[in-house]
């Protein structure tokens, strides 16, 4: 595998400089806030009095990171660099400082003494940076500070992006995370012909915080088997010693990219689009290379003691004294000059201009992105004269807006979900698009080609990093779960929202298309999977991100659902939630109405109200599709039973509404909101989620203490659809009894609507347990 002397012995000096130097800045930016080049003796006082960073995995990063430029320069490569452990962040950031990147994005860190202490002193300071390749990192779309994406962000930058690469190290610890473990299989996914490439670099350097990790315990043999079952073909590079080890790491590079130019020319130019074995590369180096052996009689590097800080009294004299020899030991005089500058032939050693991974358009994919050319979404308009009389699947509708969004966008939009595209009724882009895969395929598969614009792999996680790596690098996309499932990337969507927010404050990031997230299936339509699928919590979570990116849609019907699935595709960075159920139901407002309805994100449904010119003694208030017919059914019995009694029946859409305009950005001013709500009326609300965040969301408004919330009550199991809103009382009998219970004037009848709220429940409950479905009374009820 290795041609031996590769480079030259004054090329691996030169290569050596550059690494002690970028570990250099890498130690001082953990440690100092003063002395940068150590021109004076290190005192106390030079240092930080709170080390905050991570060692362990940067030298190796370091040294990953001038390989790379390495076959940038010599083949003119276009190469983006993900650092899956997050915690090196010192080490990438000396990185885009060595290639001058740094000081272009921010000028105040300049190329000498003064900017180095600037460098130093910012890293993980007050007013300064993270301690992890955030935002604010140049090249970055990678955060990493929570472990196990860096892969699937990886393989969704280079998904339609044929000429990119990314080099994704992934650290050892991480490779134990199960959304890594996953996102592996990505590979299955890859059309060499269309799609760039993913260069895995497994960093086995031993330990986790205080544990040695799985991967680096097990036989060489194991590991190979493994890699090579994952669908890859190992390349592996180790050796303690650093000239030798910058050898072997040439001839890998070489090799790697030697045999991804061969695939993808057998792709481009001989039409092969069968699934290749790709190249990973396996890189064991001590843990926390180059520091000091022993600490205080402990072991250190190649232990877990150099994962964090190696060590952190430097009140203690010989640990001071330490730290200042093990930053000498790099000669910083060998690698700045008077200035502070890196010395001229070492900074050659960096690619130039947007071929620098620092300064490569993808790593600021805003830069990249272009408005999607999208269809005319009041062409799928589903056709109406009576309110509530046509029954359609509001996601099947959407679905044909989505076809012909694929249809205009081949190369920038993607469509993806857990294995559940059909179910959700999204089947109509099949006209135009197949599923994308490049493991074995059969005569009989339903719509799998190598080439495609709908993505499915049964691991939410890898669709949520795929899709978030689609749009860091400048595309746009939609991702479909079910509404219960989609709580296992909770935590990846909470890293999003870090992330869009942190980019927000960086001048030259560039907006990225929003994260747009579909949940169907939702809590009040599993009827064959029950209680393990009913959960609408997700909402919940999303509404605690700041308000400036977070927003919910909750439309009632399929004409409203597309005029937000539209309003979300051309947002940028927002996270979008649209929750809309796919199973058959009543549409209630033509698309004109739909669009008059959706343009403040709530409003009073005329043709189901009847106190207009008076004064409301009910407000009946919904958001969402079941919540949205039971309170229509609810208002059409009590218009029956009490004729009399004023209600204004109000819609909501957009959830954020219901916030104070000081609080969100789309909320109401209180003027608008007691004008609709009222100040003193009783407000009846049936929502789609969890009652206590409505309470919440409108805590601050005058007429908070008159709100009444009917929601999921986490209760649920399999059965009919109707006996899923009784079991929670979101249910029209449980919206008729609370109402009438909150009219003073009509306390003389309470107990007659009360009896026949009793007698219907019964009714309902013996019927389906006779019958094993709902009432016709029920199932056949429509709006009169």
């Amino acid at each position: 595998m290795t041609d031996k002397k590769l480079l030259s012995e004054h090329e691996v000096d030169l290569y050596n400089k550059w690494w002690h130097a970028a570990n250099y800045l890498s130690i001082g930016q953990i440690y100092l806030m003063d002395n940068p080049l150590l021109r004076e003796p290190l005192k106390l006082e030079h240092t930080k009095p709170r080390l905050l960073g991570h060692w362990g995995t940067t030298p190796g990063l370091n040294f990953i990171y001038l390989h790379l430029n390495r076959i940038i320069r010599e083949r003119d490569n276009d190469i983006l660099f993900i650092a899956g452990p997050g915690h090196g962040a010192p080490g990438v950031v000396a990185s885009t400082y060595l290639e001058g990147t740094y000081t272009e994005l921010f000028p105040e860190i300049t190329q000498d003494e003064v900017g180095m202490q600037k460098l130093f002193k910012q890293f993980s300071f007050p007013g300064g940076i993270p301690s992890h390749t955030g935002a604010p990192t140049p090249g970055s779309i990678h955060e990493g500070g929570e472990l196990g994406y860096s892969l699937s962000h990886a393989y969704g930058a280079i998904f339609d992006n044929p000429d990119l690469t990314v080099a994704c190290v992934i650290g050892d610890g991480e490779a134990e995370t199960g959304p890594l473990a996953t996102s592996w299989h990505s590979n299955k996914f890859v059309n060499p012909k269309t799609d760039g490439a993913v260069l895995p670099i497994l960093h086995l350097n031993g330990y986790k915080i205080a544990n040695p990790t799985i991967l680096a315990r097990i036989s060489h043999q194991e590991l190979i088997n493994l890699i090579k079952g994952y669908g890859y073909d190992p390349i592996f590079v180790e050796d303690n010693d650093p000239d030798s080890m910058h050898q072997k790491m040439a001839s890998a590079m070489n090799t790697a990219f030697n045999r991804i130019h061969r695939i993808q020319q057998n792709a481009r130019k001989n039409n092969d689009t069968g699934r290749p074995l790709w190249p990973a590369i396996i890189f064991k180096s001590p843990k926390g290379w180059t520091c000091p052996k022993t600490i205080d009689g402990e072991k250190v590097e190649d232990y877990w003691r150099a994962h964090q800080i190696p060590f952190g009294d430097l009140s203690n004299p010989k640990h001071l004294k330490l730290l200042e020899q093990w930053m000498k030991s790099y000669h910083p005089d060998a690698l700045f000059d008077e200035k502070g500058a890196i010395f001229p032939e070492i900074a050659e050693l960096a690619p130039k201009g947007d071929k620098r991974m620092s300064a490569n358009p993808n790593g600021n994919g805003g830069l990249l992105r272009r408005p999607l050319k999208l269809p005319d979404y009041r062409q799928y308009a589903v056709k109406m004269t009576k309110h509530g009389h046509v029954i359609a699947e509001s996601t099947r509708i959407m679905g044909e807006f989505l076809r012909d969004v694929i249809r205009n966008n081949p190369e920038k939009f993607l469509l993806l979900s857990p294995d559940e595209n059909n179910s959700n009724r999204l089947n109509k882009v099949f006209e135009v698009t197949d599923r994308v895969w490049n493991a074995e395929i059969y005569d009989f598969d339903d719509h799998l080609a190598h080439k495609g614009q709908v993505m499915e792999i049964l691991s939410e996680h890898t669709v949520e990093g795929w899709l978030e790596g689609y749009l860091l690098t400048g595309r746009h996309g939609l991702f479909s779960c079910y509404e219960a499932f989609i709580h296992i990337v909770d935590s990846m969507v909470n890293q999003f929202a870090k992330w869009l927010d942190e980019a927000s404050k960086v001048e030259w990031r560039r907006p990225i298309s929003s994260l747009n997230i579909l949940l169907t299936s939702h809590v009040w339509r599993q009827d064959h999977n029950g209680f393990s699928h009913q959960d609408p919590g997700f909402i919940d979570h999303v509404v605690s991100k700041k308000p400036k990116m977070s927003r919910i849609y909750l439309p009632p019907d399929a004409n409203t659902l597309l005029l937000v699935t539209s309003h979300c595709l051309k947002s940028s960075d927002r996270i979008n939630v649209i929750v809309a159920g796919k199973q058959p139901e009543p549409q209630w407002l033509t698309m004109d109405e739909a669009i008059k309805h959706c343009y403040k994100g709530l409003g009073i449904w005329e043709w189901a109200s009847n106190d207009k010119g008076t004064e409301p003694d009910v407000i009946v208030a919904c958001a969402g599709d079941v919540p949205t017919l039971e309170a229509l059914a609810a208002t059409k019995i009590l218009n029956e039973y009490v004729p009399d009694l004023k209600i204004r029946f109000i819609n909501v859409v957009d959830l954020m509404t219901l916030m104070t305009d000081d609080q969100h950005p789309h909320g109401l001013s209180n003027q608008e909101f007691d004008a609709l709500f009222t100040i003193n009326k009783p407000v009846i609300f049936a929502y789609h989620g969890f009652p206590r965040l409505i309470h919440s969301l409108i805590y601050k408004r005058s007429n908070a203490r008159n709100f009444h919330v009917h929601g999921f009550r986490e209760e649920g199991t399999t059965t009919t659809p109707f006996d899923m809103v009784v079991l929670n009382n979101l249910d029209r009998y449980h919206l008729v009894s609370n109402i009438m219970n909150r009219v003073d004037r009509y306390k003389s009848k309470i107990a007659y609507i009360d009896q026949f709220v009793r007698d219907k429940l019964v009714e309902h409950e013996l019927y389906i347990r006779q019958y094993g479905e709902d009432m016709p009374e029920i199932k056949n009820w429509r709006w009169k």
